[in-house]
């Protein structure tokens, strides 16, 4: 397992692995043999290798919740849960400003000045923008579109759901985490007895 070390250690730090934000690692995860090596592995750290429905994206999930996983899980949830509207509505956002038939997904390129031209003659479209980058998740206090959507991005790559192949380039890459958030979504809509979002209408868009 000690060529596997450095892979092992960014899961255990949170990452998720998908074929946008490390190809060699997630085909390397694809590997029947090698799941198994590491859930043996974290099996006394009550942890195991975890992937969503379409198998589009990997990371660590607790194995037994005893009562130190769930106060971590709940505090999870909580940041999770906290970011969900922002992150729904920029996703809506991004659909309508580029015309496109859905939602980002692994792979999709985004450009902020390609945003920033299609929303500088819409007042709607920067309204919007404004708002979204205002929200305690994003954080800007800026009131320039270009400052907003500069300050909007760098969350989103901070927190893994897009990936900028090269540091000079204001251009991304949307990653597998995308689809991580959104099968979230779809179990808080399923379970009744938990907090459903309150913009229904921007889930049943996305969804």
């Amino acid at each position: 397992m000690v060529s596997h070390g450095p892979l092992l250690e960014r899961l255990l730090a949170g990452e998720f692995v998908c074929a946008v934000s490390d190809e060699a690692a997630f085909k390397r995860l694809q590997d029947d043999a090698l799941r198994e090596a590491f859930d043996a592995y974290l099996r006394p750290l009550n942890r195991r290798l975890a992937t969503n429905d379409d198998q589009s994206v990997y990371f660590l999930a607790w194995r037994q919740l005893d009562d130190a996983a769930r106060e971590q899980l709940t505090r999870q949830l909580s940041d999770t849960v906290h970011s969900l509207l922002p992150l729904l509505e920029w996703l809506q956002l991004v659909q309508e400003a580029l015309g496109r038939d859905s939602v980002p997904a692994p792979g999709d390129v985004l450009k902020p000045g390609e945003l920033q031209a299609k929303s500088e003659d819409n007042p709607s479209l920067r309204e919007r923008i404004e708002r979204v980058a205002g929200d305690s998740f994003f954080g800007s206090q800026s009131d320039q579109l270009d400052a907003q959507l500069k300050q909007v991005f760098k969350r989103l790559k901070e927190h893994g759901y897009l990936l900028q192949p090269h540091a000079e380039r204001q251009v991304y890459l949307v990653t597998g985490k995308v689809e991580y958030l959104l099968d979230i979504v779809r179990f808080i809509r399923d379970e009744e007895r938990l907090p459903v979002v309150e913009d229904a209408d921007t889930q049943e868009m996305l969804l």
